[in-house]
């Protein structure tokens, strides 16, 4: 079977890099970094659909009413893997816009074909660090949700430092919120699940309005991923936390 080439948009240098040059010391990412070839109708998705639908990073703010074309609230989603849920979620709740932000290339362009052939118009998709993008471009107090479905567990205890949900992380999220806006985070880890619960119940500014684990959302789809943990006996554990209105 014949390997497909991998692709360099070299025309497009924003999909060049997921966070800055020369930036070797963060403190925490929001990403693990795996590369592969991609598909034809992915690289065409890429060169039909990224001016529409695609932000590049910059270091100035985003304004949604410009991006969007309305003032609806916006949700922000960090990993969303291959983007079925994402699109799902988006067509389903057309109230709300959504912010995609994902660096593995494979899925990004994957949900860029699906956002582009349905003509999805309340997703904008972005590849890059979703820290660089919160603490550069997302306005404090601008943002009506998070959604953080099924991030990497880092299972061994020597990797777990390098989870995305971590103190600094957590604060960073409930700054970015407007009051009343949530966060929403999905694992099959229970550890993890013990450690999201622990950040966010000790994040000032946050409230858990269930004392515990959240029951699950109706309007959040099934995940290829999360059917093949079940099969597995693994727990799925939801967590949902809101920014206090004062």
């Amino acid at each position: 079977m014949k390997e497909r080439p991998k692709v360099v948009f070299e025309d497009i240098p924003e999909l060049q890099f997921v966070e800055p040059e020369a930036d070797g010391n963060r403190r925490i990412h929001s990403y693990v970094l795996r590369t592969g070839a991609l598909h034809t109708f992915q690289v065409e998705a890429v060169r039909k659909y990224y001016s529409h639908y695609c932000v590049p990073y910059g270091k100035q703010l985003l304004d949604f009413q410009e991006i969007f074309g309305n003032d609806r609230p916006v949700i922000m989603e960090i990993g969303f893997g291959m983007g079925q849920s994402t699109a799902r979620i988006a067509k389903e709740r057309e109230q709300f816009n959504y912010l995609g932000v994902e660096v593995f290339l494979s899925g990004f362009t994957k949900l860029l074909a699906t956002v582009g052939d349905t003509g999805i118009e309340n997703i904008r998709l972005m590849r890059f660090d979703a820290v660089r993008i919160l603490e550069d471009m997302i306005s404090d107090g601008s943002l009506a949700g998070f959604h953080i479905f099924f991030p990497d567990p880092w299972p061994k205890k020597k990797h777990r430092k390098r989870r995305l949900i971590q103190p600094d992380f957590a604060a960073l999220l409930t700054r970015k919120l407007r009051a009343g806006g949530y966060i929403y985070c999905t694992t099959d880890w229970q550890d993890y699940a013990d450690q999201m619960l622990s950040v966010f119940s000790a994040t000032k500014g946050l409230h858990n309005p269930y004392g515990g684990f959240a029951p699950t959302r109706p309007w959040r789809p099934t995940t290829k991923y999360e059917r093949r943990g079940r099969d597995l006996d693994y727990e799925i554990s939801e967590v949902w936390f809101e920014k206090d209105q004062s």
